[in-house]
């Protein structure tokens, strides 16, 4: 498999852990909307995706989880800049890399 496609399918899965927590717990939101308002203030991550990622925090929440998973361009180009880092402990980190990895193909 291509190994940027294998990165993609990555994020995918990732976000996909990060839509369950959220729906777990409030405060990964909280602290994603947190993380956003400081890119914009700082100017520290481009503003095009930090004004993006404002504005699907706020979306309902069943709206936020599917643009999480989506497998579309703009769903690609957001996760690229996540304000969800650190949401998904490093135990499920490494255990949905290598889960991908095995259903994808070890080649890459």
């Amino acid at each position: 498999m291509d190994p940027h496609r294998l990165a993609e399918l990555r994020s995918i899965e990732l976000h996909r852990a990060v839509a369950a927590r959220l729906r777990r717990d409030p405060d990964v939101l909280a602290r994603a909307r947190a993380r956003v308002r400081a890119w914009l203030s700082e100017d520290s991550v481009h503003r095009h995706y930090a004004r993006a990622w404002a504005d699907a925090l706020e979306l309902p929440l069943d709206e936020l989880c599917a643009l999480l998973v989506a497998d579309d361009e703009h769903a690609r180009a957001m996760r690229q800049c996540t304000p969800f880092a650190g949401a998904v402990d490093p135990r499920t980190r490494w255990r949905i890399w290598r889960d991908t990895r095995a259903a994808h193909g070890d080649d890459a």
